[in-house]
């Protein structure tokens, strides 16, 4: 569960869609260690804990963090082994639409994010993915394929091959 200092959105609940934190409190967080990634965005404060990362590792679990470009980086600095997707949009107009529609953001922030969207898809490049979000059903076939490409890699399976080797020694 990602924390956040912003103020929840209607409809929104603490602990369900993110945990609602004083700036205080995440700052005490951050110099504890407490994330695995954290940013100001927008203004905001973000983080990811990273024993709950952690934790979904060790059971198993295939994690999607939805992150802005600095999470990423730190996640990737953190965890080398993270694949990263960058999930893009089919233009920009159709990013702005999107960002309209959602009804969140004042008009002031939905420029600042439409500004600040073409640096954020210019980092594209540091992804080992790229998905177009152009039709939702699409773009989610795409991202599964690429999670059941991971599962199938080489070093993410070599567990599999020392079990099958030594259970013929």
């Amino acid at each position: 569960m990602s924390a956040t200092t912003r103020p929840a959105r209607v409809g929104e609940v603490d602990g369900v869609h993110y945990s609602f934190w004083s700036e205080a409190r995440f700052a005490e967080a951050v110099t504890q260690g407490y994330f695995l990634e954290w940013a100001r965005v927008y203004g905001n404060l973000y983080g990811t804990p990273v024993a709950e990362v952690e934790k979904s590792i060790q059971a198993g679990v295939d994690l999607l963090l939805d992150l802005d470009i600095q999470g990423a980086r730190q996640v990737k600095q953190n965890m080398p082994d993270t694949t990263l997707v960058f999930i893009l949009p089919p233009t920009l107009e159709a990013l702005s639409d999107r960002i309209a529609r959602r009804a969140t953001e004042t008009e002031e922030e939905r420029r600042l994010r439409l500004g600040a969207a073409v640096d954020f898809v210019r980092a594209a490049e540091e992804f080992d993915y790229i998905v177009v979000n152009d039709y939702l059903d699409e773009a989610a076939r795409k991202l599964e394929a690429i999670i059941i490409a991971e599962r199938c890699r080489t070093s993410r399976q070599m567990e599999a091959v020392r079990r099958l080797i030594g259970s013929r020694e």
